[in-house]
């Protein structure tokens, strides 16, 4: 496909970035993206704010501020009460409304299967535009949520593990939308900015390491993961999206130059739904920030490698 040739097209589909932006004037540029999700649980008031804090978070990983959006409903209207309509619906209205944007209206059609999304549209200073592609040499990446979601889902369908604590541990972090974490990182010299999801950890550090022409370094020990989910890969559940992120990843130079157990292995290609952000800004701001998200109420966040002067591939220590 051949990219559009608008120069007010700031950030289009070159570099597989989170959202689109448009200038519209020196001062403001609009932010726009789409997304819907089928069920990761069963209960629809979660899967709601779960799909709606996905979809918002592309525009906060743009350093944007959500403005608008609208419903995107998928409905088996013959096979499912209404009323679970309802829940999806006010879910993902209650996490527009603490985003502080406006839900606008929407589309609905008739499906075989639930799926619930937003059409996010946002706005952001055309000079303070923040992309996947601008990480350096030098920076340290920052994770701002743990990964590891997607076998837990599964885990829960398949009955090997418990929804109550999954609703417990895990549900509120899922559904926690990403803007104060990216309220406390535009307070530094932020380089690069992606938000995890379906590619899974090293299919969006691969993104990152193309756009900076680099070599990322994760550091294993210090990934976070979500309780329970190494659990339930050694237990063998495992997600339909695993073996074609770790085929993506394949083509590309990935080293692991660390013993890891075929569970360890598989959290890196874990698909993540609403998973949290991916900073990259100078190693020397790195604890400020960690100690900046933890007072902003981002508990999780964790320092996992860095950016080096190296060509572009993926280490894993």
């Amino acid at each position: 496909m051949t990219p559009p040739a608008d120069p007010a097209l700031l950030v289009g589909i070159e570099t597989s970035d989170d959202a689109a932006v448009y200038r519209l004037s020196d001062e403001i540029a609009m932010v726009n993206t789409v997304d819907f999700i089928t069920p990761p649980v069963d209960d629809p008031y979660w899967f709601g704010q779960i799909a709606a804090a996905n979809s918002i978070s592309d525009v906060y990983s743009m350093g944007g501020r959500p403005l608008t959006a609208l419903n995107l409903v998928m409905f088996p209207s013959r096979q499912l009460d209404v009323g679970f309509l309802k829940d999806i619906l006010r879910g993902g209205h209650d996490k527009v409304l603490e985003a502080g944007a406006c839900l606008v209206g929407g589309h609905s059609v008739d499906d075989e299967e639930p799926k619930y999304g937003l059409c996010v549209n946002g706005v952001v200073h055309p000079g303070r535009i923040i992309t996947n592609a601008g990480a350096r040499p030098g920076d340290a990446l920052i994770l701002t949520k743990p990964i590891g979601s997607g076998v837990l889902f599964n885990a829960v369908r398949s009955g090997k593990f418990p929804f109550a604590e999954l609703e417990r541990d895990t549900l509120p972090t899922i559904a926690a939308l990403n803007g104060p974490a990216m309220a406390a990182a535009l307070c530094f010299d932020l380089h690069a900015c992606t938000d995890l999801t379906g590619f899974g950890l090293l299919g969006h550090l691969l993104e990152m390491a193309h756009g900076a022409d680099a070599r990322i370094v994760v550091d294993y020990p210090r990934l976070p993961f979500y309780s329970g989910a190494r659990q339930m890969y050694k237990a063998g559940v495992t997600t339909g999206s695993n073996k074609p992120n770790r085929a993506m990843v394949a083509r590309h130079h990935l080293e692991i130059r660390r013993s890891l157990d075929a569970d360890e292995l598989e959290l890196l290609y874990d698909p993540q739904t609403s998973g949290g952000l991916l900073l990259a800004l100078p190693a020397t701001q790195a604890d400020d920030l960690l100690a900046a998200l933890g007072e902003a109420g981002v508990h999780g966040a964790s320092l996992i490698g860095e950016v080096t002067a190296e060509p572009v591939g993926i280490r894993v220590t």
